[in-house]
């Protein structure tokens, strides 16, 4: 079975207040796209014009004032400021109220978001199991009653989640390194990863992991969604195409340049010390609609059938507009819808 091809929109929650990119998120349904997926931040990259709404209250709302999107988080982290069982409850509920609709992303998440709340931080392996026992968790709220659980990290005890859709909500699992990528192929409904890297990681690394977790599983490509979040600026002055990626400056940072960083003042500090190039690298940075295109169809190419694309700039209404116009029907023309 092929998977059709869906295209969505990044709402960035660390750049726009609620109401404001609700308002997107209902104008990305009105000009074609699929799917709005929005971050889930305690706290933005950057202190100076950041936002940071809480995602479970605005994907309510928007899912009030929509009909048709597939709606998400991408990603939620479930393990530190949320407990599993909260999140299963919310999402359950959110299930009911917009049925087939409503994606569950999760990832084992940033400093940022939680060491401020004065949570520890522990290293990667842990971060990665305690996300493997929170799907669990999550998984058997949904399909059971009186549920009682002992985990490692969580404990749960004649615990019920009272109200719950007819199809559970799909979970997909977000990554950058094989060890989650191989995870999503076993266990999960899709994959969630972002573009703009060497791509060898995606030829060598992500994408036989893929691979690799499906054939474990005896699954297929098709049992396992895989979006990518697009980075993509336009404008038809290459200047301020590149300028619009300043805010996002911080993606451009290593991981051991923004190791353990909890403070968007600190974030935004080494990130203004970037050149406007590097701040850019993660970007197809473009004033032609064809370049684009070719560019983002090299991720379809490698295997990619959910294309989220996340804009730089302040004017989210007229980058929707753009890429509702322009760019939306060249990739279904091209690659069917």
């Amino acid at each position: 079975m092929t998977i059709p091809l869906r295209l969505g929109y990044k709402a960035s929650a660390e750049q726009f207040g609620p109401g404001e990119l609700a308002d997107y998120a209902v104008l990305a349904e009105e000009v074609g796209f699929d799917s709005v997926f929005i971050s889930d931040h305690f706290q933005p990259w950057m202190h100076d014009g950041g936002h940071a709404p809480a995602a479970l209250p605005w994907l309510g709302a928007v899912g009030a004032r929509t009909s048709r999107v597939i709606l998400g988080t991408s990603v939620l982290t479930p393990t530190f400021r949320y407990h599993p069982a909260v999140v299963a409850q919310a999402f359950a509920t959110l299930g009911v109220m917009y049925p087939g609709r409503i994606v569950l992303g999760v990832g084992t998440g940033e400093a940022l978001n939680e060491v401020t709340l004065g949570l520890d931080w522990p290293d990667a392996p842990e971060r990665f199991q305690r996300l493997k026992e929170a799907i669990t968790l999550i998984e058997k709220l949904w399909a059971g009653d009186r549920v009682t659980f002992e985990g490692t990290f969580w404990h749960v005890t004649d615990a019920t989640v009272y109200d719950r859709p007819s199809t559970p909500v799909p979970i997909y699992i977000g990554g950058a390194g094989p060890a989650a990528t191989r995870l999503a192929a076993r266990i999960a409904d899709g994959f969630i990863t972002t573009s703009g890297k060497d791509p060898a990681l995606y030829t060598d690394t992500l994408l036989p992991a893929l691979n690799d977790g499906l054939a474990k599983a005896g699954r297929t490509a098709s049992d396992v969604d895989t979006l990518i979040e697009v980075k993509v600026s336009y404008h038809p002055d290459r200047q301020t195409a590149l300028e619009k990626t300043r805010f996002w400056a911080p993606l451009a940072l290593t991981p051991e340049e923004k190791m353990g960083v909890h403070d968007p003042i600190e974030m935004q500090r080494r990130a203004a010390a970037l050149p406007i190039e590097r701040a850019a690298s993660r970007f197809i940075v473009s004033t032609d609609p064809e370049e684009h295109v070719e560019r983002i169809a090299r991720y379809v190419e490698l295997g990619f059938r959910h294309l989220v694309f996340h804009d730089p700039g302040a004017d989210q209404a007229e980058f929707l507009r753009t890429y509702g116009t322009e760019i939306l029907p060249r990739l279904r023309a091209r690659f069917g819808a």
